[in-house]
């Protein structure tokens, strides 16, 4: 039998076996790497490999952006940035249908992209506007839906951890191109949502109940504009070559420290110790799942596996729409049982061979996948960010998630427009010089 296709039963029964069984997802995929690789090599060098690959997979500079970039985004998560960017988020919805709940879309928009979380976008967001829809008669599962649908948007527009580790496993794919490549699929999935409010609102009769005067209008701008200038600050001056993204993370946490602790004075020195451990825990979780996904990606590449996936997709079919379609399938799968990163991790290895064969850019090929996992997250039975959601929310998951069916529909017309439109991903960078 081929080896590569030995090798690739294993991993696959494995990995499903262990998951099933509740074996921590990376202790799964070190198992089951080096068990794929036992047919043609000794344990002991398999092993002395595998660990050798971790090392080497976890000792890249950029990796250092991550841990900053999730301190960054805790800080923010603590620091009062939430209740500015919704009523900044407020002011512009204004009185349209369904403000409150555009309101909600606009500032998952915009807090998702600056803490690089979804579940912090759906817990901050849903806990604050949740209560005041609610007194303006929303109906509760509504609320929830908007909130759900949109929280991941944020994981699209930059800065996001998940495009930087797409960076490493991709083999060196320009961040800061990743970056610019994510605003206009993030920004079209949250009107796309927008839309369906405005349809169901007019047909509820959601209106707005609040007018803001020119003096509080002005007040609301001046409060948050210190946390726009976050975007404005890190990602202009890693578009513009002032800094690197891993700089560029660090620059975050600095500013977001002194916004938190001198401006809006919304975190107490005695809070950091806690922040900055769960900053650890996170961070060590995901830099340990890169380093252990270093070892599939050996294996993969040593027995060639993403060759026989290539050549099993092409036998399907020829024509570059049914195979991008294809994939697009496999990975909204993958996404309702897999977290982003170790999906991430896996998949990038086994289709983007396929998809560049295809004449695809990498870039195009990430912001994809990317989209296709941050739906998963709001999917069940692993949706992370939909669990959160529901929980914020006061709200039964059943009963939303019928509600959620009509935004995953816009949503996924979103994600076919990126998958057959590589200028939506692409046009950006290629301003901006980086293609």
């Amino acid at each position: 039998m081929n080896t590569a296709l030995v090798s690739g039963l294993i991993i696959l029964v494995l990995l499903i076996i262990m998951l099933i069984a509740g074996v921590p997802i990376a202790v799964a995929l070190g198992v089951s790497s080096v068990c794929a690789i036992l047919p043609i090599m000794d344990l002991n060098v398999a092993v002395l490999t595998g660990c050798q690959r971790i090392f080497s997979g976890i000792s890249v500079f950029s990796l250092l952006a991550i841990p900053f970039f999730i301190l960054a985004g805790n800080i923010m998560n603590k620091g009062g940035i939430a209740v500015r960017l919704i009523n900044l988020a407020k002011l512009i919805t204004g009185r349209a249908p369904g403000a409150l709940a555009q309101t909600n879309i606009l500032a998952n928009m915009l807090f998702g992209s600056i803490s690089g979380s979804g579940t912090a976008a759906a817990s901050a967001m849903g806990s604050i506007i949740g209560p005041i829809e609610k007194e303006e008669g929303y109906d509760p599962n509504f609320s929830a839906a908007v909130n759900i649908a949109t929280a991941p948007t944020g994981l699209l527009i930059p800065p996001s951890n998940v495009m930087i580790t797409y960076s490493l496993v991709s083999g060196g794919t320009s961040v800061a191109a990743l970056f610019m490549a994510g605003y206009i699929p993030g920004i079209l999935w949250g009107l796309a949502c927008m839309l369906v409010v405005y349809v169901i609102a007019k047909k509820k009769g959601y209106r707005a109940k609040t007018r803001f005067t020119a003096s509080e209008a002005g007040k609301i701008i001046l409060q948050a504009l210190p946390c726009l200038l976050l975007i404005v600050i890190v990602i202009g001056g890693i578009i513009f070559g002032i800094f690197t993204a891993t700089e560029g993370s660090v620059v975050a946490v600095v500013y977001s420290l002194l916004l938190s602790l001198f401006v809006y004075k919304s975190i107490k020195i005695k809070e950091l110790p806690k922040i900055l451990l769960d900053s650890a825990e996170m961070t060590g979780i995901i830099i340990f799942l890169i380093g252990v996904s270093s070892i599939m990606s050996w294996v993969m590449a040593f027995t060639n596996i993403p060759e026989l996936v290539s050549t099993a997709l092409l036998s399907v079919s020829s024509n570059k729409f049914v195979i991008l379609f294809l994939i697009n399938i496999i990975l909204l799968i993958v996404g309702t049982f897999m977290d982003m990163t170790p999906a991430c991790l896996i998949f990038t290895p086994i289709f983007l061979p396929v998809c560049t064969a295809l004449g695809m850019d990498t870039i195009h090929f990430g912001i994809m996948m990317i989209f296709n996992l941050c739906i998963g997250t709001i999917t069940p039975p692993v949706g992370t960010t939909l669990f959160v959601g529901v929980k914020v929310g006061k709200v039964q998951i059943e009963t939303v998630f019928r509600q959620l069916l009509i935004y995953f529909a816009a949503i996924f017309v979103v994600l076919m427009l990126v998958t057959y439109i590589p200028n939506l991903s692409l046009w950006l960078p290629k301003l901006m010089g980086y293609i």
